[in-house]
């Protein structure tokens, strides 16, 4: 075989493409980057991006209207939703030169466009040029995937690549699915006025989580309007006049009907893996998926992947780690592998929830010997400022108090969870959050609280007797 052109080619030009290549880089590698769209992937256009943008626009119209409740009087005009929309692209706008080729040219990446596919283990053939590299990097991302519903080729429906461009009024909207982008655009849409359905076929939205913690995201859902339909299984979809009609068959044995303008799909992601020539690069998959080891590594030793096709956590934060992990095991040929215990995420509904490391229920499924500790953001004086009392947080210890999880469903969720994944990663103890000072007064301060739990339930009444004997205290 000649000498390869390249250190690295990379397939797939989202978020874990392009920290691959920006890292090799400018760690001097020469990098070959090839995308069939555009630069920037699903997280820009489609996912993290346009729905954070979208769920803060609707933190505003709900603050609007909820005013009142902090002394302040504000009328909401009805919301343009062509407006909003406009804010979303160009928020999105405002993120692309980031990921332009012109940047990633400028880098040193070499930046091809088109549809190609393996010829064989060694060569990746685009635009009728063969590529030869030392090491590939499979990051083609993921797709919405679209359940065998009867009925559903024959109706326009929505999914998290179109839902963004709407313009026009949406009055009512069904969406399938209860996880995290479910979730987010229930909320979303139903703050910027419009009559949301969930339809979710496990008992509980947010499956992954603790029932106790997403029990209060649901409760929040159901107090702002959204009617969710939990333990139902969708039975077929027709067009009617005004949109179309949902048939659902629910947990008690019963059927429920429902009506509505648009439909939205959010029942998981699919790999992008088609037509891309795997069987002659020798990279195999098992269930529609790649086989991967720890170091990201397919069955062909030479080609990795990264991001949401190597699974099963499919985090733009994971893609970023996936690079990582890429660059040290192709670049410097270090054994590196993929972390697979501190592991953060974060729904961002208002309440945000947020974990990392073990739930309480993946402790007891597992027969981990633990200890639960809760605190309530009610008790916390900045939440009672702020009016964010909702929610809570929750650690997973150890019975000799190392942290084995961590959890808080409540306002900013998202950042303050941070604090738990330095523990973790550093093998912590409660003990060692309770003996932190933490700034009065900020919400930061229930990490704290939640810790101090641990500290309390040591101190029983025979520990409070020797206490008192040994240091000759008199209460």
């Amino acid at each position: 075989m000649t000498k390869p052109e390249f250190d690295l080619c990379i397939i797939g030009g989202g978020a874990a493409g392009l920290s691959v290549a920006a890292g090799g880089a400018a760690l001097g590698a020469k990098v070959v980057l090839i995308e069939k769209h555009r630069l920037g992937g699903d997280c820009l256009y489609y996912g993290c991006v346009p729905s954070k943008a979208l769920l803060h626009s609707a933190q505003v119209a709900h603050t609007l209207r909820d005013a009142a409740r902090f002394g302040i009087h504000a009328d909401l005009q009805p919301v343009q939703l062509d407006r909003v929309m406009q804010r979303v692209t160009s928020v999105i706008q405002s993120i692309e030169p980031h990921d332009s080729p012109e940047r990633f040219r400028s880098l040193g990446v070499e930046v091809i466009f088109g549809a190609g596919h393996f010829s064989d283990p060694h060569t990746f053939c685009v635009n009728g040029k063969d590529i030869t590299a030392k090491n590939f990097v499979l990051a083609t991302g993921s797709r919405p995937a679209t359940p065998p519903l009867p009925g559903l080729d024959s109706i326009p429906y929505l999914t998290n690549e179109t839902v963004f461009s709407l313009t026009a009024p949406v009055p009512s909207l069904i969406i399938l699915g209860g996880g995290p982008i479910g979730i987010e655009l229930a909320q979303a849409f139903a703050r910027l006025g419009s009559r949301v359905h969930v339809v979710q076929r496990g008992a509980q939205i947010l499956p992954k989580e603790d029932s106790d913690l997403a029990q209060i995201v649901a409760d929040t859902l159901r107090d702002e309007g959204v009617q969710l339909h939990t333990g139902c299984t969708p039975q077929r979809v027709e067009r009617t006049a005004g949109g179309l009609r949902l048939h659902l068959a629910t947990g008690t044995g019963g059927t429920e009907i429902l009506e509505t303008a648009h439909l939205l799909i959010a029942t998981g992601r699919q790999p992008n893996l088609q037509d891309i020539g795997l069987e002659a690069a020798g990279v195999l998959l098992e269930g529609g998926q790649l086989r991967v080891d720890r170091r990201l590594r397919t069955t062909n030793k030479h080609i990795y992947a990264c991001g949401d096709i190597a699974g099963p956590y499919q985090f733009t934060h994971m893609a970023e780690h996936h690079a990582g992990v890429v660059l040290r095991n192709t670049l410097f040929h270090l054994p590196a592998k993929t972390e697979q215990r501190v592991i953060p995420w974060c729904t961002f509904t208002d309440p945000e929830l947020a974990r990392v490391g073990f739930s309480e229920t993946e402790a007891r499924a597992q027969n981990v010997a633990h200890r639960v500790y809760t605190f309530p953001f009610h008790d916390i004086d900045r939440a009672q400022t702020d009016g964010a009392t909702q929610g809570r947080a929750k650690i997973i210890t150890d019975p000799k108090g190392r942290l084995l999880g961590a959890a808080l469903v409540g306002a900013h969720a998202g950042e303050l969870i941070h604090e738990y994944v330095l523990a973790l990663a550093k093998n912590m103890k409660a003990s060692d959050l309770s003996n932190v000072m933490h700034i009065y007064p900020t919400l930061a301060q229930i990490n704290r609280r939640v810790a101090d739990q641990r500290l309390k339930e040591g101190l029983t009444p025979r520990a409070k007797k020797w206490i008192k004997r040994i240091f000759r205290l008199r209460g």
